[in-house]
């Protein structure tokens, strides 16, 4: 199946100049939506994953199928305040200032092996801080999933000596 048909290009979003890669028409629909998720089901099992890791908000959207279809657990990544109990956390740059992201402190036992998923590798920053809190707890990053790849920004960059899965490139 070609995802790119379900991609909407939004230009000049969220500020001029950018070509904004909308993921809503591919969730919009199942067949599409169904298609992905079982690409990267099928790359999670190849890996023998225990546990999906995923950013808020779209990792979620990306990760929780995926878990789900596995029958395995998911933890979120969340902004600093988000989570209710213990967690550690990473401070990572922005292109406009820097961020923090946190996981509860019991979200990986040591040695699991993680699939982290997002919708989309751009610069890598996201996904570079959540590597860091999954290996601060102990887990195995066995692979990283997305859906899109902006290959012109080099975030792969960032990822280098992990598995990576892109189903589409820009």
């Amino acid at each position: 199946m070609d995802l790119k048909q379900f991609i909407s290009i939004v230009e000049d979003y969220p500020k001029p100049g950018i070509k904004f890669k909308d993921i809503t028409p591919l969730m919009n629909n199942g067949e599409a939506y169904k298609y992905a998720t079982d690409q990267i089901v099928a790359y999670a099992k190849d890996r023998e994953i225990d546990l999906i890791v995923g950013p808020e908000a779209r990792g979620f959207i990306i990760g929780c199928p995926v878990a789900y279809s596995l029958g395995i657990g998911f933890a979120p990544v969340r902004k600093e305040g988000k989570l209710p109990r213990e967690t550690i956390k990473v401070s990572y740059g922005l292109e406009y200032g820097k961020d923090v992201l946190t996981i509860h402190q019991d979200a990986i036992k040591p040695g699991q092996r993680v699939l982290i998923t997002d919708d989309l590798l751009a610069t890598g920053g996201t996904i570079d801080a959540t590597i860091q809190l999954v290996e601060q707890l102990g887990g195995v990053v066995a692979g990283i999933a997305f859906l899109v790849e902006l290959s012109y920004l080099d975030g792969r960059k960032k990822l280098d000596g992990y598995d990576v899965l892109t189903l589409l490139q820009y």
